[in-house]
């Protein structure tokens, strides 16, 4: 219920006694604390307040595949009243929104603690509600229907939109004691706990762990690689070790497992493709390689642009150039000459040649950060230019650009081939990746990507040379390059990998732990045996925080069967398919562990139930042939 949320929020402020709200920042940080209540960041979680609540709840109703909702007020609360597609009906009352622009989600306490993310939003631009995945087709027992584990907002979403979160899954009840010191992005969700700032302002002597201010991390102090970590770990797609939010100024390899430019996330040549949330596109970047923050171009407190259109660019990209950025030759690059369209259209604007932009979540269109050059002539499929000349083909943009620029340097030799080949599975030679992986003028994620696509073609020769990747400065290269060793002699690879499990980065030990999962205990010394239980204790830590993802326990499930234990693997698969009954990868395993555990009646009794599930599955269907003959 809303009326829910200040208790919870206070409750948890006072729990939490190193967080002192936003609203005490303001007392001698108004002009800042103004700003900042205007942004996105402020409104990204708020009370269902009607000044909040910026959709039509007077009577409107939404219908989509079978599912109808009527929208209404009642005194101070938001009702949706929602018919499934099956005919369940239910009504709940807005407990909390999100978002302001260009859409606002609301989220339903569909059981006590547990927060769902409605698929039913609101378009604030269009004033309408709509879907925001039209061409699914979710039954209310499908996983990614909006009451299953994927649209979770205790799990899945209220870290990045929280201060102080702390999800507090219960896993044996599969219920959520969630709390935080305050909903939406506050002051110390980038700063950090304030009572030991307030300290310093009243003289007292600080503890460890802190500036000379009281902050756990110190902001526009030139430390611009801590600044772009802290802003990553929301503006990334990545797994979270913890169970809420890291300390701010926490390392970002220390509580994160950033996505590599993996296949259905990124286009070959690294352009966004699904949603990625920046941090992977800007490691691409020239612009991070020279020492460019987030803040350089985002003003601190409103998050919004510094400046208007261009403006914002030619900052740096000007005659005038940049002292702080003195390898920027300083030309005119806002002219004609520069990007060859009339002055003040739209593709004389910087972002639309070198920030593609693409639409998530139905109506908020997104840019990626690598800041590139186009490529059309890689004809990669994806191109500024072809996004906005939809009449024309990659060809031709080639040829328009090569017009322009015929002495250019930006048109030799790419990553991006080598990847689409993967990608789409047809390697021949794995030269390419590998020489990509050692290639150190290549950014560390684009370094770290080649490692991984590399893995499954990994051979003793490819493991010996592409070891020097396991001392490299980039925690993503050594954590993708570690998995290269498993073909490795066993004594070879425990002495390349040994180290590893002493890493500076979580990341890389967590990555090194699963690979100590195959190694015999005989073959380490007591040391390395040490080092290496350390690191996968804290690995099954981090695991922990994640069982109430369907995809944790394929995880533990894996685990488990590399470590010949059938009971616990049917234990984590059949957590799995409770979780998430679509999940088709699980259930024919799970048939094949309950044939050796429990026999064939077993095994044919869980076909059954799969199909109830997935009754056109292929794989079950063909097991059930097995089990009837």
């Amino acid at each position: 219920m809303a009326l829910a949320i200040p208790l919870v929020l206070w409750t948890c402020a006072a729990l939490a006694q190193d967080y002192v709200g936003s609203d005490t920042c303001r007392d001698c940080h108004d002009e800042q604390s103004q700003t900042w209540a205007e942004s996105h960041h402020a409104r990204a979680w708020t009370e269902a307040t009607v000044a909040n609540t910026l959709a039509d709840f007077d009577g409107t109703a939404f219908t989509h595949d079978g599912m109808t909702v009527e929208f209404s007020k009642v005194g101070e609360s938001h009702i949706a009243d929602v018919t499934e597609k099956d005919g369940q009906n239910a009504q709940y009352s807005v407990h909390s929104v999100v978002g302001v622009a260009p859409l606002q989600q609301y989220l339903f306490e569909t059981e006590p603690g547990r927060l769902q993310s409605f698929d039913v939003v609101w378009d604030t631009e269009k004033k309408r509600w709509f879907h925001l995945y039209p061409d699914q087709d979710l039954p209310p027992d499908d996983g990614l229907h909006w009451t299953g584990p994927y649209k979770n907002w205790n799990g899945r979403c209220a870290e990045c939109h929280a201060t102080g979160f702390k999800k507090k899954y219960d896993a044996p009840s599969q219920t959520y004691m969630s709390e935080q010191a305050e909903i939406g992005v506050g002051c110390e969700a980038c700063h950090g706990p304030g009572s030991a700032h307030l300290d310093w302002t009243r003289g007292v002597n600080l503890a460890g762990g802190v500036d000379e201010f009281g902050f756990s991390i110190s902001w526009g102090r030139g430390d611009t690689e801590s600044e772009i970590q802290q802003c990553a770990g929301c503006h990334s797609r990545r797994e979270a070790f913890g169970d809420g939010n890291p300390l701010p100024g926490t390392p970002f390899h220390d509580a994160y497992n950033l996505a590599v430019l993996r296949p259905g996330l990124y286009q070959p040549d690294g352009q966004i493709l699904d949603e990625v949330y920046v941090y992977g596109s800007f490691l691409q970047s020239k612009m991070y390689a020279r020492g460019v923050s987030c803040m350089n171009c985002h003003d601190a407190h409103d998050a919004n642009l510094k400046a208007d259109g261009n403006a914002v660019c030619t900052q740096c990209h000007s005659p005038a150039g940049n002292p702080e950025f003195l390898s920027l030759k300083s030309r005119e690059y806002d002219s004609p000459a520069h990007h060859h369209h009339v002055a003040g259209s739209e593709g004389a604007q910087c972002k639309n040649c070198h920030m593609i932009e693409r639409v998530y979540m139905g109506v908020d269109g997104r840019r990626d950060h690598s800041f590139r050059v186009p490529r059309p002539d890689l004809g990669l499929g994806a191109d500024a230019c072809t996004d906005c000349h939809t009449d024309r083909d990659q060809s031709w943009a080639a040829s328009q650009i090569e017009g322009w620029f015929p002495a250019s340097t930006h048109r030799g030799p790419h990553f991006g081939t080598v990847f689409a080949d993967v990608f789409s599975g047809n390697i021949e030679d794995t030269a390419g990746l590998k020489d990509i992986a050692l290639n150190t003028s290549q950014p560390g994620i684009i370094r770290g990507t080649a490692a991984y696509l590399l893995q499954p073609y990994s051979t003793p020769e490819i493991a010996a040379e592409t070891a020097i990747l396991l001392t490299d400065s980039d925690p993503l290269v050594r954590a993708n390059a570690i998995a290269l060793q498993r073909p490795a002699e066993l004594a070879d690879k425990v002495d390349r990998l040994s180290p590893l499990l002493s890493d500076p980065k979580r990341s890389v030990r967590f990555s090194a732990a699963k690979e100590f999962l195959t190694i015999p205990g005989q073959a380490l010394t007591p040391f390395q045996r040490n080092n290496a239980r350390e690191s996968f204790a804290d690995w099954q830590r981090s695991l922990a925080n994640r069982l109430d993802f369907p995809e944790t326990h394929l995880v533990l499930g894996g685990m488990a069967l590399t470590l010949r234990n059938a009971p616990a693997a049917e234990q984590a698969f059949r957590q799995v398919v409770l979780l998430d009954p679509q999940r088709e990868e699980a259930w024919p395993i799970l048939v094949q562990l309950a044939q050796i555990n429990h026999g064939p009646e077993a095994a044919r009794a869980v076909i059954e139930e799969g199909l109830k599930s997935l009754p056109e599955n292929p794989a079950l269907l063909g097991l059930l042939q097995q089990f009837t003959r």
